[in-house]
């Protein structure tokens, strides 16, 4: 049985459960059932039913990858319009070694030129990604089909994890944040109207879609308990930690940031430790994220918290160059 024996289609009405099940079953230590997959990818703002490519050998889906190319724009009117992602792919088990991997992404590379898009990355598509990067240790012969189709590291981004179980915020940081409220500062939770400079100061200081994700979540009633705030003593807003923001769960944490003013103060770590608490307090075991840099400073907070490192992605891109496609 060859790849000659696969037929590579477009995504059609009736293809998701078998999908989500097809994905299980290819990564199982990371599998997805058919409601996030319809949440995070078949409802998400810029999918295209075109871009997700489908194998199919004897009525059976036996493999897909999704490209996909924004029709609304992460900030003001920018389209990025000369990238394209690829935020996964996967082959069953059974049907491994036959070349379908390398049609699938290749016709997903194909769709992303006939759009136009010069390069394309690997997984780091926001709003909708299920992880950052690709696991190059959990998936070596991934790994290995997308350096042979041109595509090289970025950068690598981190997920790090930290049990809860007894957790109680330290006393040194106890002491920082009596020191800190004598000053004026003060730490809670953002009135609505405190949500405007909040998602204002995301989005401008920080990521555009960390400000969405904050307005999305709130929208979609996110508790704003699960957002601490810090303010200097004239009530401006000069950082914030939060969790439970992505799909309501209460384990994840962040987005967080301090404005670069403020930074060397210990508000970011107050702010940490804060939410920490709100998060044991809310039934939370653990607090994990998916995506930091272990060298920034966020990072190495994280890793003097007792966050460790659970997983390594590198953020992958490949040229799309017209005559490629002529070929």
């Amino acid at each position: 049985m060859t790849s000659s024996d696969v037929k590579i289609r477009s995504f059609q009405v009736g293809d998701g459960p078998a999908l989500a099940d097809t994905w299980t079953a290819a990564a199982p230590a990371d599998p997805i059932s058919y409601q996030r997959f319809r949440d995070l990818f078949l409802l998400d703002r810029n999918f295209d039913a075109a871009g997700l490519q489908v194998a199919v050998m004897d009525d059976q889906i036996v493999g897909a990858a999704y490209a996909v190319r924004r029709l609304i724009a992460v900030d003001a009117d920018d389209l990025e319009p000369t990238a394209g992602w690829i935020p996964f792919f996967f082959v069953h088990p059974e049907y491994r070694g036959r070349g379908v991997g390398r049609a699938l992404l290749s016709a997903a590379m194909d769709w992303l030129r006939s759009h136009g898009r010069s390069e394309v990355f690997f997984s780091s598509y926001t709003p909708s990604y299920f992880l950052p990067g690709l696991d190059s240790a959990r998936y070596p012969s991934a790994a290995r089909l997308l350096a042979e189709l041109s595509f090289e590291r970025q950068y690598d981004a981190v997920a790090m994890d930290r049990g809860l179980v007894g957790y109680a915020i330290p006393d040194e940081v106890r002491k920082r944040i009596d020191a800190l409220t004598a000053e004026g500062y003060s730490f809670g939770i953002p009135t609505d109207d405190e949500l405007t400079a909040l998602i204002t100061i995301a989005g401008a200081e920080f990521n555009p879609d960390w400000a969405r994700a904050i307005r999305e979540g709130v929208v979609s009633g996110l508790p704003l308990e699960r957002i601490v705030v810090a303010r200097d003593p004239g009530r401006a807003i000069l950082g914030w930690a939060m969790h439970g923001t992505y799909e309501g769960v209460i384990d994840r944490f962040g987005p967080f940031g301090v404005l670069p003013s403020s930074r060397g103060t210990g508000l970011g770590k107050v702010l940490l430790h804060l939410t920490l608490e709100r998060m044991v307090a809310a039934g939370a075991h653990s607090a994990w994220f998916l995506w930091t840099g272990e060298k920034s400073a966020a990072g190495q907070l994280y890793l003097k918290t007792g966050f460790d490192i659970t997983r390594t992605f590198t953020i992958l891109r490949a040229p799309l160059r017209p005559a490629d496609f002529e070929e």
